[in-house]
C-alpha cells in the first residue's frame, strides 16, 4: 500500500558535505534532530514503518 505523509525539514547547517537540522512529522507532531542525510532518511523510514506496523496491528485486532 502506498501512503503519503508530510514532513517539515528545517536545515540548520551544512558540515562535512551533509545537512544538519530538524525534521517534524506533522501527523504525529513529533520533531527529531538529524546530523546527516542518512540519518534524515532513516528517521522518515522509521516513521513510515511505525505507521505501517500500527495499521497491521489494527487489522489483526479486527478479525
Amino acid at each position: 500500500m502506498q501512503r503519503k505523509e508530510t514532513f517539515v525539514i528545517h536545515i540548520t547547517s551544512q558540515e562535512n558535505t551533509t545537512w544538519h537540522g530538524q525534521i517534524t512529522w506533522l501527523k504525529e507532531n513529533e520533531t527529531r534532530s538529524f546530523r546527516s542525510m542518512l540519518e534524515l532518511i532513516r528517521l522518515m523510514d522509521s516513521a513510515l514503518n511505525q505507521e505501517e506496523d500500527e495499521e497491521t496491528e489494527l487489522g489483526k485486532r479486527e478479525f
